[in-house]
């Protein structure tokens, strides 16, 4: 069986880091580790997704998630990273 691997992408772009992505970070790594996904996600940086006025940013595979805080990130990392 093939491992299927979710990439998730997180804006570090200045507007979205000083409105929570910076914490949202911290939060998403924690998850990752918690629930031993380091190996089933691909998490990177990304400089900007021009959604300023939207954001904090986060994309995972295709889907865009907009206004992403500390309040919403776990709800999406289990609906996204439930089944791995």
């Amino acid at each position: 069986m093939a491992l299927i691997r979710k990439e998730i992408r997180i804006c570090m772009g200045s507007s979205c880091f000083s409105r929570g992505n910076r914490h949202t970070l911290h939060l998403l790594q924690k998850y990752l580790t918690d629930h031993q996904l380091e190996r089933d996600v691909i998490l990177k940086g990304n400089h900007c997704f021009n959604e300023c006025s939207k954001g904090p940013i986060l994309k995972i595979d295709t889907r865009v998630y907009e206004e992403v805080n500390k309040d919403n990130i776990i709800e999406i990392l289990e609906q996204e990273l439930g089944d791995l």
